[in-house]
């Protein structure tokens, strides 16, 4: 059974939108949500945020490519991570690794940040 994820769907206009402005560097789009905490069961209560800002993007230029996300004011995740969506893959990488390419990498500001809507959700994997 797959694990669940509690944290933020990406709406399909906001997807859309961000695709226009961000464009993806490989071949597998993914631009699916931004993860709070994993391993979490379907009637856990939802985050209240339903917004945030793209404020940067990090690129480990060998197939992952993610979107850095403020959400309350912060890029910090709990659990010592960053907020991001994953946006593109190359050929056999894994969204997973945009926590590892961030880290590593770091990330470029995004000027000007932009502002998003997200949904609150407890989800499978996406995309």
């Amino acid at each position: 059974m797959p694990q669940l994820i509690l944290g933020w769907l990406l709406p399909e206009e906001e997807r859309a939108a961000l695709l226009a402005v961000v464009a993806p560097r490989y071949p597998r789009v993914v631009a699916h949500h931004v993860t709070l905490r994993p391993g979490l069961r379907k009637d856990h209560p939802l985050p209240a945020e339903t917004t945030g800002r793209v404020v940067g993007t990090a690129d480990d230029g060998r197939g992952v490519q993610a979107l850095v996300v403020e959400i309350g004011g912060t890029t910090n995740r709990p659990g010592g991570s960053t907020y991001h969506i994953t946006w593109s893959l190359g050929l056999g990488r894994k969204p997973v690794e945009s926590n590892d390419v961030i880290r590593e990498h770091g990330w470029m500001p995004l000027a000007p940040p932009r502002p998003i809507r997200l949904r609150p959700a407890v989800f499978g994997p996406g995309r």
